[in-house]
């Protein structure tokens, strides 16, 4: 499981390595990711919203 967070955040941030983009697209099934990428959009638009807020407050 952390394996799968640090490597779609990385993805998610264009930073992954060849070597782990390899091994991630060797895996059976692209669904984990996709999940795992909406959830970390989500929360990056959650933290920008409360960051928002805090500033304007």
């Amino acid at each position: 499981m952390l394996q799968l967070f640090l490597s779609t955040l990385a993805a998610f941030f264009g930073v992954q390595t060849e070597q782990n983009r390899v091994r991630d697209f060797q895996s059976r099934s692209p669904v984990p990711f996709i999940v795992m990428g909406i959830l970390l959009a989500i929360a990056l638009v959650a933290s920008l919203i409360f960051i928002v807020k805090l500033v304007l407050a």
